[in-house]
């Protein structure tokens, strides 16, 4: 996770580059982690919904990987070199696990809104914190805000279903 030779990088500050790249770490780990556990879900849905939210599984999974692209090559951008291995994830994420084994859909459901919820106001911080020091990267935690705030809204409408 060191910072690159400076030269010829975005006009920050060497600290500033740091933190910056710190906060978007933290994130990478947080996206990284949500779509192994999407996957985890993915395998282990069972009930009368299985099928789309099986297959709805697969797009959440997909989103955030794509999301997690985007902050690592905002990261590598700014000369930071993040960290998405396996055991970095394990290691930093804040996101509880879920359980192993056959799970109805309104409980993946449930597991996935408040996760995501979570996540979500962790990374809002974060982006408070990034408007201080890098709008462009704050930006891109916008980007992910946004997306990851549609998909809690799309899964906790299901939720009224249960009521």
């Amino acid at each position: 996770m060191a910072i690159a030779h400076e030269a010829h990088l975005p006009a920050l500050g060497h600290h500033q580059r740091e933190e910056v790249g710190r906060e978007l770490q933290a994130t990478l780990v947080e996206l990284v982690d949500l779509s192994l556990l999407g996957k985890q879900l993915h395998w282990s849905v069972e009930g009368a919904l299985f099928k789309p939210l099986h297959e709805h599984l697969d797009e959440l999974v997909d989103s955030w990987r794509e999301l997690s692209d985007t902050v690592a090559e905002r990261a590598v951008a700014l000369g930071f070199f993040p960290d998405g291995q396996s055991a970095t994830v394990s290691a930093a994420s804040e996101i509880p696990p879920v359980e192993r084994g056959a799970l109805a859909t309104g409980t993946v459901v449930r597991n996935l809104v408040q996760r995501l919820a979570d996540v979500t106001e962790r990374i809002r911080g974060r982006m408070d914190r990034l408007g201080e020091l890098d709008l462009a990267s704050q930006d891109v935690l916008i980007e992910v805000i946004r997306e990851l705030e549609k998909q809690q809204w799309m899964l906790r409408v299901q939720l009224a279903e249960d009521r």
